[in-house]
């Protein structure tokens, strides 16, 4: 494993990593100063690092412009910035918005090397790599040599990683850790942890409807959606884990469970819109920029229930 691996894999571990979303308008324009307050906010809030344009923070989407002043503004922050890149075959076409993380093909890993070394230029610690529909290794190999940035390779649940491929990447020498998200598979789960950790990387709970049961299977550190906002529910339950109080695990557990539940509802892709109606209800950010242009409509009625359980989880 590179030195820079091996770095940021210690750097992390234990780190509550907030997937942010990125505050825009239901035009997509995004606002530099909203987006300054709301990532100040979670780290005040009990995120350790920032993951940003990332699937949460819709990466795929934005203008390299938009994307490196983003970036930009994390790094101020003084902690580590992993920064998504990938996710796309056409740099005029970012993403399908029904699956916005799965393609890389030689277009989109041009796009994915350019957006690492951009990266690494801004002073980001490290990339979170977009699982590809393509050849995964070639992209990492490619993101590796243009930014020399520490990866977190990605399992997704749209795109499981295959067990062989997996091995493959976690051999690595610039993967750092890798990131299970795989939403409803526990045993998907339990086996990337464990390739995982028996590669001497780190393993990166994105479970976050499994997030106290991939803790205990062996994760040893997060980065997930749910915390875009109302962060201290999902660093109570780390704290309780790394306590010797079952009860606490058991009741932080919970409150997260609670909330994920009606936020990773379906459709699963609306979890953007309804962590973003969150992040205006803590006043993380204001009503206007409080929108996910590129998720599906949501029913009537569930921006209440959204913030409904979230406010009991307050009491």
């Amino acid at each position: 494993m590179d030195i820079s691996a091996r770095n940021l894999r210690d750097r992390l571990r234990g780190a509550l990593i907030a997937a942010a979303a990125t505050p825009m308008t239901a035009s997509g324009e995004v606002d530099l100063d909203v987006v300054s307050r709301y990532l100040t906010g979670l780290v005040a809030d009990g995120a350790s690092a920032l993951a940003v344009l990332a699937h949460t923070g819709r990466g795929p989407y934005l203008t390299p412009e938009v994307r490196a002043a983003v970036i930009g503004r994390a790094v101020t922050l003084g902690v580590p910035v992993l920064v998504g890149v990938g996710g796309s075959d056409d740099p005029s076409d970012p993403a399908d918005p029904a699956d916005p993380a799965v393609t890389a093909g030689p277009a989109g890993l041009a796009v994915a090397a350019e957006q690492a070394r951009v990266a690494a230029e801004l002073g980001a610690a490290g990339v979170l790599v977009f699982p590809s529909a393509h050849d995964r290794v070639a992209l990492h190999d490619a993101v590796w040599r243009a930014g020399r940035l520490p990866m977190i390779a990605f399992d997704l649940y749209t795109m499981p990683c295959p067990e062989d491929t997996m091995r493959e990447l976690l051999a690595h020498p610039g993967v750092a850790g890798l990131k299970t998200a795989l939403l409803a598979d526990a045993v998907g789960c339990q086996r990337a942890i464990a390739l995982t950790r028996e590669a001497g990387r780190l393993a990166v709970t994105g479970e976050d409807r499994m997030f106290g049961p991939s803790l205990l299977w062996g994760a040893q550190a997060a980065l997930v959606g749910v915390a875009a906002a109302s962060v201290g529910v999902t660093a109570d339950v780390l704290r309780a884990h790394r306590g010797s109080g079952l009860r606490a695990f058991e009741e932080a557990s919970g409150r997260l469970d609670r909330l994920a539940e009606v936020t990773f509802a379906e459709p699963v892709e609306g979890y953007v819109q309804r962590m973003l109606w969150l992040a205006a209800a803590e006043g993380r950010v204001p009503e206007s920029h409080a929108v996910d242009p590129y998720g599906p409509p949501l029913p009537a009625g569930e921006r209440a229930a959204v913030l409904g359980t979230a406010g009991r989880l307050r009491r």
